[in-house]
């Protein structure tokens, strides 16, 4: 059948087509209600591990990794017992890391990227190869920019990085290849790629969507990582050595976390299959784009802004209490019932990510004018432990998190709210990578969990006779 040579319908003819269908997909919608209604006790009943968490919280364990750990409770005598939040990569506090670099005045990102990929600290000749090669590696594929970025903008720059990261599969001369050296080329690849592909892409999306005019640039290989990102994310090219370096312990605390963790756990299990390297790591920037994942830093600047608007004094704690506990009961915000930003699934007494990033973000706050919008943050993450155990009738140790504090850092960068998630990909990509290189060259097995199947056996009924 040649459609192309059909005459396209009369408007009142599509116009009723679009009403039948619109009417047509309302019964199908109520009929499929039914087909995904679980009971919640079907869940107990079985003993299901939901979320693969343990009854207390604590994860199921899946895997052994050399990678990294997040350690934020003790378990003895099968009781939780609440501890200080330990952030290691390889090992190596990243209070520790974070504290030479700085102190020495280095860009810190890529001695990380280093460390999470071969295992240890380089030297300084190691470090300068290693920066050497992402040099120049971050220049696109050529007319990957005009091909794949700018011809299907994307209202989700997520979204544009998932499908990005899939194109550059088109471009790899060994795109399959499933060696160490070939792997090792790839996560080199995607570490110096992602944050010119984020940034061109936000300077595409403004174009499209807010008729702003379009200005490309491209990187300079004498930079680091967080300095090329704000070079060809802004207009001008401009920044602070300050801003820069800030952005750099924005990158180091976000570039792992664990095996566990959904984005993470999402690329480890797309590489037990043995697949390719992009559609492994598009996995996981796709699991970090949900909001109760990635996607919670753009939650919490949300409920902030709320905070902002309804209460007319923030300074004044028994306004702001009575406001938190309108959001707890769902009343104000989103309805969520949700403080954002507050609570983990492994940190108790504190996130060190968050330690980290409000010690050295304070002085650039007070200096950029959001001290206030500081404190604000600080209030919050006071007055919301109780509040939290009063209205929920727990017990439980409650810290801030990293999202509490990232919203406000980046909002003080001028990063662009639509930005917030992507870089906290630009720098996960590190710990995906190497997670992924050590799944497939390790574990040799493919992750296969079981699922006990609730639905009755029922016989077929004739389509005349339903």
């Amino acid at each position: 059948m040649q459609f192309s040579n059909q005459i396209p319908p009369e408007p009142r003819e599509q116009i009723e087509r679009e009403e039948r269908a619109g009417k047509e997909f309302d019964h199908l919608l109520s009929t499929a209600r039914s087909a995904y209604d679980i009971p919640r006790s079907a869940f107990d009943g079985y003993r299901v591990k939901r979320g693969l968490r343990e009854p207390d919280g604590t994860g199921v364990t899946a895997g052994v990794t050399k990678v990294g750990n997040a350690h934020g409770y003790v378990v003895s005598e099968g009781e939780k017992y609440p501890v200080e939040g330990v952030l290691e990569y390889r090992g190596y506090d990243i209070r520790d890391l974070i504290e030479h670099f700085t102190a020495e005045g280095r860009f810190g990102f890529e001695e990380c990227a280093y460390l999470l990929f071969f295992g240890n600290l380089p030297s300084k000749d190691e470090l300068t190869e290693f920066n050497d090669v992402l040099a120049t590696l971050r220049r696109l594929p050529p007319r990957f920019t005009e091909d794949i970025i700018m011809k299907a903008p994307s209202s989700s720059i997520m979204n544009k990085l998932q499908s990005s990261v899939l194109s550059l599969y088109a471009y790899d001369p060994d795109p399959d290849g499933l060696s160490l050296e070939n792997m090792l080329r790839q996560s080199m690849e995607l570490v110096a790629r992602l944050p010119v592909i984020a940034a061109q892409s936000y300077a595409v999306y403004r174009s499209a969507f807010f008729n702003k005019s379009l200005t490309i640039h491209n990187p300079r290989d004498e930079l680091s990582t967080a300095e090329n990102f704000l070079r060809v994310l802004r207009s001008r090219k401009n920044y602070t050595e300050e801003e820069a370096h800030l952005l750099d312990v924005c990158l180091v605390i976000h570039a792992e976390h664990g095996g566990g963790n959904c984005s993470t756990f999402s690329t480890r299990v797309l590489s037990s299959s043995g697949t390719d390297t992009y559609s492994a790591i598009s996995a996981g920037i796709g699991a970090l784009k949900g909001p109760r994942h990635g996607g919670a830093n753009l939650k919490v600047q949300q409920m902030f802004d709320c905070i902002k608007e309804n209460v007319d004094d923030p300074h004044n704690e028994d306004e702001l209490t009575s406001f938190l506990y309108r959001i707890l009961k769902g009343e104000v915000g989103d309805g969520s019932g949700l403080i954002y930003g507050m609570g983990h699934a492994v940190y108790t007494k504190s996130d060190p990510r968050a330690v980290m990033l409000k010690k050295y973000a304070r002085k650039l706050a007070y200096d950029k004018g959001f001290g206030e919008d500081f404190e604000l943050l600080e209030s919050i993450e006071r007055i919301t432990p109780d509040l939290f155990r009063a209205y929920k009738g727990t017990t439980g140790d409650m810290c801030a998190n990293v999202d509490l504090y990232s919203g406000l850092v980046y909002r003080m960068l001028d990063i662009p709210v639509e930005m917030y998630t992507p870089l906290f990909t630009i720098a996960r990509v590190t710990g995906w990578c190497a997670h992924r290189m050590e799944e497939y060259l390790t574990s040799n097995k493919i992750i296969r969990p079981g699922y006990k199947c609730i639905a009755k056996a029922r016989p077929y009924v004739d389509i005349e006779n339903r």
